[in-house]
């Protein structure tokens, strides 16, 4: 892989704005994950954005926890959670310390170190549906709750960068409702993916999850 300008990592200022701004600006960056097995490369072609305390969809709207600590350190951090008890999903930290802020990263296409994707998602029909959702992402690349606080600005040895990349074009990028966010942060329009690329996500709207009615009855 030879040098370039699409090459160079992006500064920890490029994440220290605020998040309606680097999130759109994030799409046609490459993602890299560098692994024991070898660096995976990925464009990113869907995101979405929380603000925090001003956002009732963003996991730091109620305040700082164990779980969130990371989002209301420096920017250009990476926040890794657990979800519904099976899967993890990556987020970077935008805006200045204290003020908790990220974009999730929903989708993006595979560049480089398909062999390695394919491994992590063996169900992937084809390479558009390797990092297709965001637990899909997180499991192609081989992130879980060990890369939550990774320094993305990290350098060479860093476990996750992102390069600048080609960035898309303001006429390829579309924005609309966040998938499977309810209550008041429901229709704020703050995902943003790339116009037609086939490693976009499809849009999901909130489904309330219903507890199992059925008892079970003891002894049986």
């Amino acid at each position: 892989m030879t040098a370039g300008p699409d090459r160079t990592p992006l500064a920890r200022a490029f994440f220290d704005r605020p998040v309606l701004e680097v999130a759109p600006d994030l799409l046609g960056r490459v993602l890299v994950r560098r692994t024991p097995d070898g660096p995976i490369e990925l464009r990113l072609t869907e995101v979405e954005a929380y603000a925090g305390p001003a956002d009732p969809g963003s996991h730091a709207y109620r305040g700082r926890t164990e779980r969130n600590a990371v989002m209301f350190g420096p920017p250009g951090h990476a926040y890794v959670y657990f979800t519904y008890g099976m899967w993890h999903c990556l987020n970077l930290v935008c805006g200045p310390e204290g003020h908790p802020s990220g974009v999730l990263l929903r989708a993006g296409e595979v560049l480089h170190g398909h062999e390695w994707a394919h491994q992590r998602r063996p169900k992937a029909r084809n390479d558009h549906e390797l990092a297709r959702g965001p637990a899909r992402l997180a499991t192609a690349l081989g992130v879980d709750r060990r890369q939550d606080g990774s320094d993305v600005c990290g350098g060479p040895d860093a476990p996750l960068a992102i390069l600048t990349g080609h960035p898309a074009r303001p006429e390829q990028v579309l924005s609309g409702p966040r998938t499977g966010v309810g209550g008041e942060g429901a229709t704020h329009p703050w995902r943003f993916w790339i116009d037609g690329d086939p490693s976009v996500s499809p849009y999901r709207a909130h489904s309330p999850r219903r507890r199992n009615s059925t008892r079970r009855q003891v002894g049986t």
